[in-house]
């Protein structure tokens, strides 16, 4: 075994963990870090953010995970985006596999499983990089991979679970889903109807899930259905470790969106669909709780990425401005537009600050749901509000395919994947005491 001393605490890893790291990620120096700063049409620099070693939550090792992530990305997966989203997929078990061999799918895993068994910040600094990916399908895909669907399992799942599961997932030898949503009960997960009845020791699963992102290509989910027939909806469902190739899963043809495009989303159908009770992650009945708690990671994550977005549409219109000249002076002189450009910047710090306490206090332990609920709703809005923005100001080549119309495109989704704005409001008024029924 070895140790990885980072900011005063020592992470015992693996030999394979500890070469990864020394291979993939901590030998990397700041002095590689040629990056133009001119951004030409529908190109993009990827930039590790200037003040990111400033911030309270993070060291110089997380600077180096992130860049690099960064050399990876940029060899690998950002020379394809574009192909990837004419043809409406990304080959997944392939791109999981590459960041999953450089240690990137598992960072606050444990290292008996092939995690890096570092803590939580870590892996946002990893989801804030993966916003540099020209595009928000992959990050989505590669976050429902890493922090969407392994986060229960992870925490309550069972030693073998975790060996058949969550091993070759963070490994990218597999590819993982998370099947909550159904056709009757998006935002309110307590109305899902899909049932896994006990017959001897094993789950019949019937039912179906929808929009299940990863789901055409996934070879395993993380399935939340009703295990018994209770009253109370919060207390009678548990979470199911679901191979995808089981028999009487039927998946659907991929649906088409309005943004998103290489990402696939697809409706599933289960009929009789036989799996080990042994499959199950922690007790029986307690998987809306276990799914409440993993929903956490996933507005976390889900917000951090949203952060660099901003970061590069706001970048990119700035020099675009600069360089784009109408009535014989530039468009960034016009005060209104370089107004509204640092507006922005500053609602984008705000929100970062916010999301890094939230950081801090969910690596002490804390419970977050009040600030990750605020995070996820600041996210969704902002992001729309800086891609529409920053839309206008590129005019006619705004509209014309590329990555600020593509941002336009997918952000759309971030209020309304995940928990909707309005589910983040809720939540966030009961925390206050404002509901009506609390009064």
């Amino acid at each position: 075994m070895g140790a990885l001393r980072l900011s005063k605490r020592v992470i015992p890893l693996s030999k394979r963990s500890l070469c990864l790291i020394t291979k993939n990620t901590f030998q990397t120096k700041a002095s590689e870090e040629g990056i133009t700063k001119k951004v030409k049409l529908f190109e993009t620099p990827l930039e590790v953010s200037d003040n990111l070693s400033d911030e309270s939550i993070f060291t110089p090792e997380h600077v180096e995970l992130r860049r690099a992530l960064r050399k990876l990305l940029e060899k690998e997966i950002i020379p394809h985006v574009n192909g990837w989203e004419e043809a409406g997929g990304f080959p997944a078990h392939k791109v999981f596999k590459t960041l999953g061999s450089a240690g990137f799918l598992g960072v606050n895993k444990p290292v008996k499983y092939g995690g890096l068994g570092l803590d939580f910040s870590f892996t946002m600094a990893v989801h804030e990089e993966m916003g540099n990916i020209p595009c928000g399908a992959l990050p989505m895909a590669i976050g429902v991979q890493a922090d969407m669907c392994t986060p229960a399992l992870t925490n309550f799942g069972s030693d073998e679970l975790k060996k058949l599961f969550l091993a070759p997932n963070i490994a990218g030898d597999i590819v993982g889903c998370l099947g909550v949503s159904e056709v009757g009960a998006g935002s309110d997960v307590s109305a899902i109807k899909t049932t896994a009845v006990k017959r001897g020791d094993d789950y019949v699963i019937n039912g179906g899930k929808m929009w299940t992102t990863n789901g055409a290509q996934a070879d395993w989910m993380c399935l939340l259905a009703n295990t018994s027939e209770g009253k109370n909806p919060h207390l009678n469902k548990s979470l199911i470790c679901v191979p995808m190739k089981t028999k009487g899963i039927v998946v659907q043809p991929r649906m088409k969106k309005l943004g998103m495009h290489s990402s696939d989303t697809v409706q599933i159908f289960f009929e009789d669909v036989v799996v080990p009770q042994k499959y199950r992650i922690g007790e029986e009945g307690l998987g809306f709780v276990y799914q409440m708690k993993q929903f956490q990671d996933e507005r976390l994550v889900g917000s951090v990425s949203a952060l660099t977005i901003c970061d590069r549409c706001i970048r990119q219109t700035a020099n675009y401005c600069h360089q784009r000249k109408a009535f014989g002076k530039t468009l960034l002189s016009n005060q209104v537009i370089h107004f509204k450009l640092a507006e922005l910047q500053t609602e984008v710090e705000m929100l970062r600050s916010t999301i890094y306490r939230a950081t801090d206090l969910y690596v002490k332990g804390k419970d977050v749901t009040y600030l990750a609920s605020m995070c996820k709703l600041k996210a969704g809005r902002l992001l729309r509000e800086v891609t529409d923005a920053c839309l206008q100001y590129w005019g006619g080549m705004g509209y014309m395919e590329g990555e600020i119309s593509r941002a336009f495109r997918d952000s759309r989704l971030v209020s309304i994947g995940g928990g909707a704005d309005e589910v983040m409001l809720s939540i966030i008024c009961k925390y206050m005491d404002t509901l009506p029924s609390s009064r």
